[in-house]
């Protein structure tokens, strides 16, 4: 499967952003939907991710109750709606694609990834 990013930009403290990542090739519905980031100077982190069929979602404590993760089997996309921005939500943020039957957060389980979009959030 390939993965298309997209949707990141500079937004102030406090606002909202949708970030998309887009699939292409082998069944969308394979594939368990991840989103991690990275911050200058630090390592790659999980985010949010959410099932094969949709049911579930597994987010980081860090974006508890202000992200939310979606997707459209129709479209083959999954959204990543980003409300109440903090500057520390700053990084580069990637979409990854797992075809394993269990949920992970670990990076190591995601073999298909996406090129990043950046997000800054200017305080």
């Amino acid at each position: 499967v390939q993965l298309q990013a997209s949707g990141g930009g500079l937004v102030q403290a406090g606002g909202s952003l949708r970030l998309s990542c887009a699939a292409s090739g082998r069944l969308f519905s394979s594939y368990t939907m991840a989103w991690f980031r990275q911050a200058p100077g630090k390592e790659r982190e999980f985010v949010v991710l959410i099932s094969r069929s949709g049911k579930s979602t597994y987010y980081a404590d860090s974006v508890k109750g202000r992200f939310t993760l979606s997707r459209d089997s129709a479209k083959n996309t999954v959204y990543l709606q980003m409300n109440s921005l903090k500057p520390e939500d700053t990084a580069v943020y990637y979409c990854a694609a797992d075809d394993s039957p269990s949920l992970a957060t670990m990076i190591e389980r995601y073999d298909y990834w996406g090129q990043g979009t950046e997000v800054t959030v200017s305080s």
